[in-house]
């Protein structure tokens, strides 16, 4: 695939232009080592990050946010992100660095809505400070990337259909997400509102030109090029075992490829998996701020992740200073205790 040059805020905007879209891969991309599989597999354990607008909305998507202080935090603290993680017997970080808003947390050069160039956070990159935090704990980095992005397309009311088709952005971000921030272990694409106009094939066939070992997964829609069965909303399964009811389902029954699995939910899902009122993915509303779920149901959970080979990926949002809730960190420590019990 040709190199596109990074996009600068001059170009962004010129967003009437369409971009034309890259030539379909047909190359396969190269194949991952059983000695890697058997690596990744091993990571088990991890926590996703979801921190961005919707933190401050309160609800799962939020569109329509111009403004980059809309995301204002006031104590932002990966380091102690990291040591939660650690504390849990986690082994790895996977981090939201887009939503469906197109809010970069990242120091990216597509675009001037990032989270470098809010007041609160003025100049400093967030992903940069998490895989710091990362190194420090002896965690790894993988990445949860929204390939359709509604910033590209501000008249679009219709939050469900399909984002602007930008392929040039979509390639330029992901580049700097795979060359600036070390090993990415696996990025976790979610295809909710389209594929920003570049195909799965060729957005899995870019990931592996620049970190062969880096695994793909996408939530939802057609699966080639994926290695990594996603299930949000999911449970361990077998890696050839299609867990019905979880995101994307239909799309992975028939998929050939897969290399290794991994499911996640809400820790604000609750046992009973109960809407709520606000969001669950991201830091809620005030009114869910005692509600979790057990750390008996998590680690029978972990239990299964490991007899499984699954990865299980337990989402926590933090809240609006940057810093998890009491009681996600009260349950993540007993979980560790649970761990260490049990697999010593």
């Amino acid at each position: 695939m040709k190199t596109l040059r990074l996009i600068t805020a001059a170009a962004i905007a010129c967003l009437a232009i369409p971009a034309a879209a890259p030539a379909e891969n047909t190359d396969p991309p190269p194949a991952i080592s059983a000695e890697r599989v058997r690596e990744f597999q091993d990571l088990r354990f991890g926590m996703f990050i979801c921190w961005s607008m919707s933190t401050f909305s309160g609800y799962e998507w939020t569109p329509g946010v111009r403004d980059v202080n809309f995301f204002h935090p006031t104590g932002f603290d990966p380091d102690s992100w990291a040591a939660a993680a650690k504390e849990a017997g986690m082994n790895y970080i996977l981090f939201l660095t887009k939503h469906h808003d197109g809010f970069c947390l990242w120091d990216t050069n597509t675009t001037d809505f990032k989270v470098s160039n809010t007041i609160a956070l003025k100049g400093r990159d967030v992903l940069a400070e998490v895989k710091e935090a990362c190194d420090r704990h002896g965690l790894k980095l993988a990445l949860y990337f929204s390939e359709g992005d509604w910033s590209l397309s501000p008249e679009r009311k219709d939050i469900h259909s399909p984002a602007a088709a930008r392929p040039d952005i979509k390639e330029a971000q992901l580049r700097e997400l795979l060359t600036r921030y070390g090993p990415i272990e696996f990025i976790w694409f979610d295809h909710a509102v389209g594929d920003g106009g570049m195909s799965h094939a060729d957005t899995a066939a870019l990931v592996k030109s620049i970190q062969p070992d880096c695994f793909v997964g996408f939530n939802t829609g057609n699966q080639q090029g994926a290695d990594l069965r996603l299930g949000e909303r999911s449970e361990a399964a077998p890696i050839d075992t299609i867990v019905p009811g979880s995101i994307g389902a239909e799309y992975m029954a028939s998929h050939t490829g897969f290399l290794a699995a991994e499911f996640t939910y809400p820790i604000l899902e609750g046992q009973e998996k109960q809407r709520l009122r606000g969001a669950q993915w991201f830091y809620s509303l005030p009114e869910n701020d005692l509600r979790a779920v057990s750390a008996e149901k998590i680690f029978a959970d972990y239990q299964e992740a490991v007899r499984h080979h699954n990865l299980f990926s337990l989402n926590i949002g933090p809240d609006r200073s940057g810093k998890l809730r009491a009681i996600d960190i009260e349950t993540l420590r007993q979980v560790g205790e649970k761990i260490r019990a049990n697999h010593p």
